[in-house]
Order: structure tokens, then C-alpha cells, then sequence
């Protein structure tokens, strides 16, 4: 998997976040989890990723593409990459 360009895009999803203001409830909900799914992938903990990344993913990006489209373009990055790594 490529590590280093999924560190990247979790810094410009940070960065991102950083600038985008307050979120709903939701929308936290959301990045809290993939967050997790994804230090869980970086850190090599054995634990088997699942489609359940792919789905938050897409749920994210349905969430947040009208009022954040640099964020959904980041989320939208990720799962491409993750995806074409067999995720």
C-alpha cells in the first residue's frame, strides 16, 4: 500500500478540516471513524481491512460534497488509492 501518499492525503484531510469550520455531529462521526480505520492500516496491526472503509469513505463524501468540496475531493483521492490497493 502506499503509505506515504495516504499520510499525505490524511494531513491535507487535517489541514482541510483545520479550515473548513465546524462540522455537524455527523460529519465528525464520520472522519472519527475513518481516521481510525486508517491509522489501523498504517500502523500494520494485522487487523484485515474490510469494504466497511470504502462504504464510510463514500457515506463521507456523499456527506460533505455540497458544503466541503475540498474535503470530498480528499476523501474522494482516498478511496481511489485504497481502492486500487485491493482495500
Amino acid at each position: 500500500m502506499k503509505d506515504n501518499k495516504i499520510r499525505e492525503l490524511l494531513k491535507q484531510l487535517q489541514d482541510e478540516l483545520d479550515r473548513s469550520g465546524p462540522l455537524d455531529e455527523k460529519g465528525r462521526g464520520l472522519l472519527e471513524h475513518i481516521t481510525a480505520d486508517i491509522a489501523d492500516l498504517l500502523d500494520g496491526s494485522g487487523k484485515q481491512p474490510d469494504e466497511t472503509i470504502l462504504h464510510r469513505l463514500q457515506d463521507s463524501i456523499d456527506h460533505f460534497k455540497i458544503e466541503h468540496p475540498k474535503l470530498t475531493m480528499a476523501l474522494s483521492e482516498m478511496m481511489g488509492i485504497l481502492s486500487n490497493a485491493g482495500v
